[in-house]
């Protein structure tokens, strides 16, 4: 199967590392790590290895490795490597936006909040990172009239010292005017460290402080002054108000949420410093590896901590899974900190609370990631064109019909189509089968039913005048059928028997999408990751599930909770559902006494009457 060569026997060494497999013309293809380097690398030579890894290692010609002293080492490395050679089948962090923070110069004579993104640079505090710019323009606008800090660009600061005149700022309380000299060097200073400290989270002692500076003020007869400081304590509590105390005060963490399928991952972290969210990174992982979930929590997490955060490196993160080698990625971690850092899964509390809220924003991630793909025209464009090239279809599909099975046990078996057309879902055309050939557990028997009665009704609409045809006179330049070899070869019969096979070209998707089945051909076609293509059918295949499955619910649920209760006179669907929910669902109605029926004043007595005689005679 594979061309890469197995090293001799022996010549690997048991120990810690680092390992590359590289293409035929020396390109560094896949990166890994191990404990053991010799055991990790038999693995590579096994038979029967999951379909990312053996196209990996079908692609490599050779592998080499590094040796280190410790798997923290060997972690660190690889890391490393990744970064500098990015190998095609490593899984990719792509986060498409440079996540803006606020950023304080503390180094400067003057220092200010600014709006940063991109490289760090020394002798700037940062604190978030932000969703977005404005959100963090908003925060300022409320702390600049209680930590009066310029918030000027060098420029023009030079520019109004030259003047001697200050900005609008001054004049409107959110600036204490260094650049005329209306405060000294330490009240500013003192402005900054307050400013600091309540980004950092410790928001108690300056609004202890202020509140005592008013109630002194006041005392004093200062009024105008206390009510300035009055101000400013009510544009800090609504700060406050926005960084909402979700954790101890004392406590920094770091709460991972993962939302995946086949193809990619959506990741969401939420910082918490000091008890309070001060900011929050998300980022969408393509999954090129054959990763366990336990994997793709190390591989995260290597991700992520590439670069220590610029808000530090918090005391606790909190996953959604523990990663393989718990212990490994603890003592990393507690490097790059200086101190203890723990991993763990929060089982109860708050912590449980928050943990599940920001795999919920993950989820959330994840559907507008896919939603913006599916919704781009020249997206779907190139889907279209690339599934042509791939299947080598004499033309773009415009529209592709996917069929499913649904069912439970082999009862309320259900068939679904879905259309696609020009890449997009259209739910007007989508249609519903219930299987009439018997039930039983036999997909090929329903998909040769569903296919056939589909199939036979376009023949038939396609004969009539185009202003009598029905709703199956167009066939699909693609017809996809959910399954392996064995749905392809009874879609494939079906064309036949209908003299359709060289009209419409079939093909079968297989459990993982990279891997679709066409006619004449033992192997399957591998759709390239990161086409659009596949997501296109991933896409198609998650509508086919969801609508034979909504379906089969629909059906079980009327078979199980309605059918004694059919048919009864004057007994309609509004009546039925208010007397089910009444009486505390369909038993109870069957159990009810004829007075508790006539005591409902909704329901008629002859209806009552007509209840009671169904279930108790008479």
């Amino acid at each position: 199967m594979s061309v890469v060569l197995r090293p001799p026997a022996g010549s690997i060494p048991d120990s810690p590392g680092s390992y590359q497999f590289k293409d035929a013309q020396g390109r560094v293809i896949y990166v890994g790590k191990a404990k053991s380097l010799r055991s990790r690398l038999s693995n590579y030579f096994q038979t029967n290895l999951p379909p990312r890894t053996a196209q990996m290692v079908a692609t490599a010609a050779t592998v080499e490795w590094i040796q280190v002293r410790n798997d923290v080492e060997a972690l660190l490395l690889e890391y490393s490597l990744i970064k500098q050679h990015r190998p095609r089948f490593n899984i990719r962090l792509i986060d498409d936006k440079s996540y803006p923070y606020l950023a304080v110069t503390v180094s400067d004579q003057w220092p200010r909040p600014m709006v940063m993104r991109g490289a760090r640079r020394k002798g700037v505090r940062y604190f978030g990172p932000y969703g977005h710019a404005y959100a963090i323009r908003e925060t300022l606008d409320l702390l600049l009239r209680t930590f009066p800090v310029r918030t000027c660009s060098d420029n023009k600061f030079g520019h109004h010292e030259r003047l001697g005149r200050p900005c609008l700022l001054f004049h409107i309380e959110k600036c204490s005017g260094p650049c005329v000299g209306e405060v000294d060097a330490a009240t500013y200073r003192g402005y900054v460290d307050d400013l600091l400290r309540f980004l950092e989270g410790d928001t108690d002692e300056v609004v202890a402080r202020l509140d005592a500076e008013m109630r002194a003020a006041a005392d004093e007869l200062e009024f105008e002054r206390a009510a300035r400081l009055r101000d400013r304590l009510t544009a800090v509590g609504k700060a406050i108000e926005r960084q909402q105390m979700v954790a101890d005060r004392n406590e920094d963490l770091d709460v991972f949420g993962v939302a995946e399928d086949d193809l990619e991952a959506a990741v969401q972290v939420f910082h918490v410093r000091r008890g309070r969210v001060v900011g929050r990174k998300g980022f969408v992982v393509d999954k090129v590896e054959d990763l366990t979930p336990a994997e793709l929590a190390g591989r995260i997490l290597e991700g992520f901590y590439d670069e220590p955060p610029p808000i530090g490196m918090p005391k606790q993160v909190l996953v959604q899974r523990e990663p393989d080698d718990l212990d490994l990625y603890q003592r990393w971690l507690s490097g790059l900190r200086g101190s203890a850092v723990t991993i763990r899964v929060p089982q109860r509390g708050d912590k449980r609370s928050l943990q599940e809220t920001v795999a919920r924003n993950a989820r959330e991630e994840l559907v507008r990631h896919r939603l913006k793909r599916a919704t781009d025209h020249n997206s779907r464009a190139r889907a279209l064109n690339e599934l042509q090239d791939v299947l080598g279809l004499p033309e773009s599909p415009l529209r592709i019909e996917c069929f499913d099975m649904s069912h439970l046990q082999g009862t309320d078996y259900v068939g679904s189509m879905v259309v696609v057309e020009d890449g997009l879902p259209k739910k007007s055309e989508y249609r519903r089968f219930k299987i009439k050939s018997g039930q039983g557990n036999d997909d090929f028997r329903a998909m040769e039913e569903v296919l056939t009665r589909r199939f036979t009704a376009y023949l038939a609409d396609r004969e009539k005048p185009a202003s009598e045809r029905g709703r199956f006179s167009y066939p699909p330049q693609l017809l996809v059928v959910d399954g392996g070899k064995g749905q392809l070869g009874v879609a494939v019969r079906v064309l036949e028997e209908l003299g359709l096979d060289e009209e419409i070209p079939v093909a079968s998707l297989a459990k993982r999408f990279e891997e679709v089945y066409l006619p004449g051909s033992a192997d399957p076609v591998r759709i390239p990751r990161q086409s659009e293509a596949l997501y296109l059918l991933q896409r198609l295949r998650d509508e086919s599930h969801r609508f034979a499955i909504s379906f089969h619910r629909e059906l079980r649920g009327k078979r199980m909770t309605s059918s004694s209760l059919d048919g009864i006179p004057g007994l309609g669907p509004t009546r039925r559902t208010r007397l089910t929910k009444e009486l505390g669902g369909v038993r109870a109605v069957k159990q009810a006494s004829l007075q508790q029926l006539k005591a409902l004043p909704w329901l008629p007595d002859a209806v009552a009457e007509a209840i009671y005689a169904r279930f108790h005679g008479g």
